[in-house]
């Protein structure tokens, strides 16, 4: 495997120097600029997806085992190993989160699942019969997986919609053999709406004249009503599902559900992100904010996989009629798996609140970088699904299993490449019920954004040093020591 790392190495060396010599060839032939630099760009595109491809081979191996040598090894930097972890402060933030929060956050989501169904009911009435069909919410994220740290408390619900009768939707996944989405489109998938006629009839579509009379329905049968793209949120001049159009609906919708039931409540709701469908933001007489994330989606079929309009962790998201898969549902089944395997009080969900926690203040600090919470937990995911000791995962382990996630996201970020958790990965249990044609995609690289903007990534490595720099810090200023050592687990 080594040989095989290498020979992709030299492979590589050897593409950007034939890139070089061919841009300092285009420099010379400065007649045909206009035409050159359409033509140099496809040479450099392909390269560069060539590249990529290759990579994809080693998608197994992308996890070594954390013995290996440190990256960034220059004089004076920080690593995971070489940063301070006192064991007596981790244990009193475990603590603090563990037995001042989980409460709190349990509260926080009673109240919310009460308002939403209060809101989303509210929303339903407010629909006419060419709106869309509202269905039920469902909680994912970090408040659901039991690992919220930070506040303002935040609670991510997505609400899945569907078109009115006799309509549908078809999906086109960016996996499919026939897919036209863009290789900088993957994970995403385009949302045709369709029309289904009842039994295959053709009287709601076509005009049969006066003297002409459906075998299947008689005169006084109300025919559904055929509904413009406008009207069935599609992009312009198609028949795709438009995420603007949605977000649109869906604002306006929840303002006016909120204005039926306002009178009830005793405190203020106010949009938090115009950019964002159902950001929300809940503010008390006592200045105590939750904020809701609440997510109009699509469902994939009879999957628990859903077409997202954004993720709120995104400053970005893909343009229309590009629709970002989710696999939120799956990840929190992934937990759930293993909290059966893992010991009793294990220490897997408290690495992760530590790494969010420690990322967040860094962020307050110097700025946001390509890095997400999204990140920190995947990794965590790849760390588990490797483990092959369950019992090593217990909480006298804390200081180790913690420095394995810093050096596991130190290494990622050295190779510029970190697969989604689900996807192509053959060691997702089977009991997590992933679908087929997701276990056999190819594997996708969530830090590509680092390959194409150097930029970017000199601010994600300098974010992640003085995060690992600052942590012995942060952590201390958010749990001072509790007397009697604290509450640490056995």
């Amino acid at each position: 495997m080594r040989e095989h790392e290498e020979r992709l190495e030299m492979e590589q060396t050897k593409l950007e120097k034939e890139l070089a010599q061919l841009e300092s060839q285009r420099e010379e032939t400065s007649t045909e600029e206009g035409y050159s630099w359409y033509f140099w760009s496809a040479v450099s595109l392909v390269i560069f997806f060539t590249i990529e491809m290759c990579r994809v081979d080693l998608a197994d191996t992308e996890v070594r085992p954390v013995e290996d040598e440190d990256v960034f090894p220059e004089s004076g930097s920080i690593t995971p190993r070489t940063m301070v972890l006192d064991k007596d402060v981790l244990g009193n933030f475990c603590d603090k989160c563990t037995y001042t929060s989980a409460h709190n956050n349990w509260r926080v989501r009673e109240f919310v699942e009460g308002f939403a169904d209060d809101l989303l009911e509210s929303l339903r009435s407010v629909c006419d019969r060419t709106d869309m069909e509202v269905g039920d919410f469902v909680g994912i994220g970090s408040m659901f997986e039991s690992w919220r740290v930070c506040k303002p408390l935040m609670c991510d619900l997505l609400v899945p919609f569907s078109p009115p009768d006799p309509h549908s939707f078809q999906f086109h996944l960016w996996c499919c053999p026939s897919s036209d989405v863009p290789p900088d489109m993957q994970g995403c998938g385009k949302i045709k709406v369709t029309k289904e006629n009842e039994e295959g009839c053709i009287c709601g579509s076509a005009n049969l004249g006066e003297d002409m009379l459906c075998l299947l329905h008689s005169r006084d049968d109300a025919v559904n009503v055929d509904c413009s793209p406008d009207e069935l949120l599609c992009s312009r001049n198609t028949s795709f599902l438009s995420k603007d159009q949605v977000m649109k609906w869906f604002q306006i919708s929840v303002t006016k559900a909120w204005g039926r039931i306002s009178h009830k409540y005793d405190f203020e709701v106010t949009f938090r992100n115009l950019d964002a469908a159902g950001a929300l933001k809940i503010r008390f007489p006592s200045g105590k904010v939750i904020v809701m994330n609440i997510i109009p989606v699509v469902q994939f079929e009879d999957t628990d996989a859903y077409f997202v309009s954004h993720f709120p962790s995104d400053c970005e998201s893909a343009p229309d009629p590009y629709w970002a898969l989710s696999f939120a549902i799956y990840e929190r089944n992934l937990f759930k798996y293993f909290t059966k395997c893992l010991p009793q009080h294990s220490c897997h969900l408290h690495c992760l609140q530590i790494v969010t926690f420690l990322h967040r203040k860094q962020t307050g600090l110097t700025g946001k970088s390509a890095f997400t919470n999204y990140h920190f937990k995947t990794a965590l995911l790849h760390l588990l699904l490797l483990s092959k000791s369950p019992s090593s995962w217990g909480f006298e382990n804390i200081e180790h299993r913690l420095r394995d996630i810093l050096v596991f996201m130190q290494r990622s970020l050295q190779e510029k490449r970190l697969h989604h958790v689900l996807i192509g990965n053959s060691k997702v249990p089977k009991e997590v019920w992933v679908p087929e044609i997701i276990q056999r995609a190819e594997p996708i690289n969530l830090l590509r954004p680092l390959v194409l903007q150097t930029e970017l990534y000199a601010a994600t490595v300098k974010h992640f040093q003085e995060m690992l720099r600052n942590a012995s810090v942060l952590l201390q200023e958010y749990t001072p020591h509790l007397p009697n050592g604290g509450l640490h687990h056995s």
